[in-house]
């Protein structure tokens, strides 16, 4: 019966404030009402915005209580990490050339709290002078920026721990801030291959000497999203017992181990 129809019905042939009893064990009768949209699928940051770019690290945000940056090789997905946990789809810019983000693009996610977009790296392409600023830019701001709280690092889990990986690991790790490693594009390989190349990762880094947690990750089919805020809204202070509530600890395990569930 279409919605028209419906309307036509005389009002007396519709009982009135009586409800239909359901018996035990049956369905209700479907109302026509959409039933509530996948919790799973809610973005953990809706409210994010694009802020500024920063060429000097003296031009950053004043105000700034806390941040956490994203980091990675060219085309690993950082630029769709970001624009998935926002829910928006071009809200950080997603190149087709490698090294395009060349300055730290911030991103209000809630009052005095950020999103920083570093620029890509493990690229040929980008120009000498260019890459010298990125050296200036990022080694004051990785190593001094008291309000960053972690870095995360995107990493394709097709090519994870690439020698650019290892570098920025090793060179950050001395800070004594948290990592946390998302394995990116993770729809891109069978679940046997996301547990394995899951548990080499968390062994390797298992030294590394800082705070570290991997977990899986895709924009595409949104696997490993709850998790990744879980984590960010707990560096940013937006979550004051987010360990608790959800049952994830601080370690490696945690969050990505519940992922090989997760389509």
């Amino acid at each position: 019966m279409s919605n028209s129809q419906t309307l036509k019905t005389p009002a007396k042939s519709l009982p009135k404030n009586k409800a239909t009893p359901v018996k035990s064990g049956e369905k209700p009768a479907h109302t026509g009402i959409a039933p509530p949209k996948n919790p799973g699928h809610s973005h953990p940051f809706p409210r994010t915005e694009f802020l500024t770019t920063v060429a000097r690290l003296r031009d950053a945000p004043g105000d700034a209580v806390a941040e956490v940056a994203f980091v990675g090789r060219s085309n690993a997905g950082k630029s769709s990490a970001i624009n998935t946990l926002a829910g928006k789809t071009r809200l950080a810019y997603v190149s087709k050339t490698p090294g395009r983000t060349q300055h730290l693009n911030y991103f209000s996610v809630a009052p005095d709290r950020y999103f920083v977009d570093l620029p890509g790296y493990g690229f040929a392409k980008a120009p000498q002078d260019v890459r010298k600023q990125w050296d200036g830019l990022l080694g004051p701001y990785l190593q001094t920026r008291e309000q960053l709280k972690g870095l995360v690092i995107i990493m394709d889990i097709r090519r994870p721990l690439t020698e650019m990986d290892w570098q920025m690991l090793e060179w950050f790790a001395p800070t004594g801030r948290a990592v946390h490693v998302l394995l990116s594009k993770a729809d891109k390989v069978s679940r046997q291959e996301q547990t394995k190349t899951l548990r080499q990762v968390k062994a390797d880094l298992a030294d590394l000497g800082c705070p570290v947690s991997v977990q899986l990750f895709s924009s595409l089919k949104r696997t490993g999203v709850a998790e990744a805020a879980t984590v960010m809204k707990r560096w940013l202070g937006l979550c004051d017992n987010v360990t608790k509530e959800t049952g994830l600890d601080d370690g490696p395990i945690g969050a990505a181990e519940k992922e090989e569930d997760v389509d």
